[in-house]
C-alpha cells in the first residue's frame, strides 16, 4: 500500500524526536520537500499526495544522514545568513543567526556610499565578509583565516555572489598578518572553552571544525591576541567589532582597556544573551 505524505512525515519525525533531534518536525518536511523538489509549503499543502518507492528510498537516504546527527546545512549545502545564500561544508562554521548583530551594527555606522578599510579576521566561510560588501560596495575587504580549506569556501562563496575581486580572501594567521591600517576589524572567533566542547550538540561536536570553536582553556585565547594586534592593526579612533560568548563581557572589557581601546558597548542577541562586542581604539 502506497504512503501519503502525511504518514511518511509522521513516520519521519517520530524517527527524529527518537534520537533526540530538537528540531525532528521542521527537520522531517525540509527533508521530505528537497526529496520531492517542491517547497516546504507545497509538502504542507499536498498531505494526502501518495509518493513512490523510489521517492521513500531517497528520503530515508537524507534521514539516515539526519538521523546520524549530520547538519542540515550539510544535507542541503548551504546556509541562509544575512539576505544571502553561502555554500557551506565541513571545513567551516556553519553561519549562525545571532551572528548577523555584527552585521547590524557595522552597517549603522558605515553610510551606504562609504568607502571604508576593512579586515575581518577568521573568516570561514566569508559570509561576514561577503554580506558587508554587498551592503557597502564601496569599501574593500581583507578577510583572512588560517586554514586554507575555509579559504577555499570563502573564495567559492565571492565567486558565487560575483564579489571576487572585491574582497580579499588570505591564507594567514592573525599573529603573522602585517597589513595596512583599517578602519573596522570585525571578527566571530573561537570562543568555546575546551572543557565545554563536549557538551555542545552532536551535529555542532561532530560535524563542525574544532579550530572554529574552541578557544582554548578560558575560551579567551583566541580574543586576547586578536586585541593584542588589533592594537597595531587598527587606525587610531577605527573600530572592533567582535562576536563573544554570553559571559566573556566583563573579561574582555579589562583587556580591551589594556590595550588602548574604549568606548565599549556590549549588545544582546534576540535571546537576550550578551553577543556582540563594539569598542574604539583611541592612542
Amino acid at each position: 500500500m502506497m504512503m501519503n505524505l502525511q504518514q511518511i512525515l509522521a513516520k519521519a519525525s517520530s524517527q527524529l524526536k527518537l534520537n533526540n533531534i530538537k528540531s525532528f518536525k521542521l527537520d522531517s518536511e525540509l527533508l521530505l520537500a528537497k526529496t520531492l523538489d517542491v517547497s516546504r509549503e507545497e509538502v504542507l499543502l499536498n498531505l494526502n499526495k501518495k509518493i513512490s518507492q523510489s521517492d521513500i528510498k531517497k528520503y530515508n537516504y537524507y534521514l539516515n544522514l539526519r538521523n546520524q546527527y549530520k547538519p542540515m546545512a550539510h544535507i542541503f549545502k548551504y546556509k541562509f545568513f544575512w539576505k544571502y545564500k553561502f555554500f557551506v561544508n565541513k571545513d567551516v562554521l556553519i553561519p549562525r543567526p545571532e551572528t548577523e548583530l555584527i552585521i547590524e551594527q557595522i552597517l549603522k555606522i558605515l553610510p551606504k556610499k562609504s568607502k571604508k578599510n576593512i579586515l575581518e579576521i577568521g573568516t570561514g566561510s566569508g559570509c561576514i565578509a561577503i554580506s558587508l560588501i554587498r551592503e557597502r560596495p564601496n569599501c574593500r575587504i581583507v578577510a583572512i583565516d588560517k586554514s586554507l580549506k575555509a579559504i577555499k569556501v570563502a573564495k567559492k562563496n565571492a565567486e558565487i555572489h560575483q564579489v571576487g575581486k572585491k574582497v580579499n580572501f588570505l591564507n594567514i594567521d592573525v599573529d603573522k598578518y602585517f597589513g595596512n591600517k583599517y578602519d573596522i576589524i570585525v571578527s566571530n572567533p573561537p570562543y568555546i572553552k575546551k572543557s565545554d566542547l563536549l557538551s555542545l550538540d552532536k551535529d555542532v561536536k561532530f560535524y563542525e571544525p574544532k579550530i572554529a570553536l574552541s578557544g582554548g582553556f578560558s575560551g579567551l585565547e583566541t580574543f586576547f591576541k586578536i586585541i593584542k594586534k588589533c592594537n597595531k592593526l587598527l587606525k587610531n579612533n577605527g573600530m572592533l567589532f567582535l562576536e563573544i560568548g554570553e559571559k566573556q563581557g566583563k573579561e574582555l572589557r579589562k583587556n580591551l582597556k589594556l590595550n588602548g581601546f574604549n568606548q565599549i558597548k556590549i549588545y544582546k542577541d534576540l535571546s537576550g544573551k550578551d553577543r556582540c562586542l563594539v569598542s574604539t581604539k583611541n592612542h
